[in-house]
């Protein structure tokens, strides 16, 4: 096996790991490649074991953009969501659990903000990866010590973020995203209302490319008129479907063959607690390139 074959055995792990850390397709696929630059230029026997080499590479590329990537994002115009990725074909790895669709949800991604790139880095390695405190300090040129008391604060960090925890199953969030899409394109505001938690947010990323709410809406009334307003627009020339993105059903709109719209639901104990709408174009690429490729494999 060639240097070139050799990388592309671990590339899926690879990317996994720096979706994980950015929350970007594009910034992921990036990394990876650079990555692969330098493996390539190494010399034969210069790398022990590949695996471990590669994901401290990446790891360490990633901790590398998101330091950049903050003052970037502080200044971006209204809600900043993740790039939505198709999970059904195992991109990110398995879902077959509610832990596992939860580390990459849009809830769990975004609230992965919050914390510093070596923490961010911490969390992802041990929850996704499973690595050791050691290990994690040999990525992050730590000690030990610190590696653990890193992850430790991430973790209470998180924990503290206030978001209801209710697990569910795909069958359970394709039935409920079912319901609500129908309530909403029919404009059915009272039967909406009842499928919303009272303090239910909805975050619209347009990047500043395309019409989005600049803030979150919060709110039962609130919400339900807003997405009423939003689907009426949408009916007119739009095609909606269903993908798997992020480990959970979406609704996904097209219009003229591109990628316009995704929307994805938080369900909590009395209802849907949170909806992540993301309109911007650049960030719907990659899940439209996936989606794609399943319908001409199909």
């Amino acid at each position: 096996m060639d240097t070139a074959e050799e990388f592309e055995t671990h590339r899926p792990r690879l990317f996994s790991l720096a979706y994980r850390m950015l929350g970007s397709a594009a910034e992921a696929e990036d990394a990876v490649q650079d990555a692969y630059l330098r493996w390539h230029g190494t010399e034969p026997g210069q790398v022990a074991a590949a695996g471990p080499w590669l994901a401290k590479v990446v790891t360490n590329l990633c901790l590398n953009r998101l330091t950049s990537a903050r003052a970037q994002r502080e200044e971006y115009a209204g809600p900043w969501l993740p790039e939505p990725v198709g999970t059904g074909a195992g991109a990110l790895g398995p879902m077959e659990t509610a832990e596992q669709r939860d580390a990459v949800s849009f809830a769990v991604l975004t609230m992965m903000e919050r914390l510093s790139p070596p923490e961010r880095a911490c969390v992802v390695l041990r929850d996704a990866f499973e690595y050791s405190h050691r290990d994690i300090a040999g990525v992050l040129d730590c000690s030990e010590a610190n590696a653990r008391q890193l992850y430790r604060r991430a973790k209470q960090h998180l924990a503290d973020d206030g978001r209801p925890r209710f697990a569910t199953t795909r069958e359970q969030d394709g039935e409920l995203l079912a319901r609500f899409l129908a309530a909403a394109a029919e404009g059915a505001m009272a039967q909406l209302e009842r499928l919303l938690s009272d303090q239910v947010v909805v975050w619209s990323d347009g990047g500043g490319k395309v019409s989005a709410a600049l803030r979150p809406v919060v709110g039962r009334d609130n919400a339900a008129r807003f997405l009423v307003g939003l689907f009426s627009r949408w009916v007119n020339g739009a095609q909606i479907g269903f993908a798997e993105a992020n480990g959970v059903p979406a609704v996904v709109s097209w219009e003229d063959g591109e990628l316009t719209a995704f929307g994805a639901l938080e369900l909590g104990e009395d209802g849907v607690t949170g909806i992540r709408l993301v309109r911007n174009p650049d960030k719907l690429a990659f899940l439209a390139t996936q989606l794609r490729e399943l319908s001409q494999n199909a």
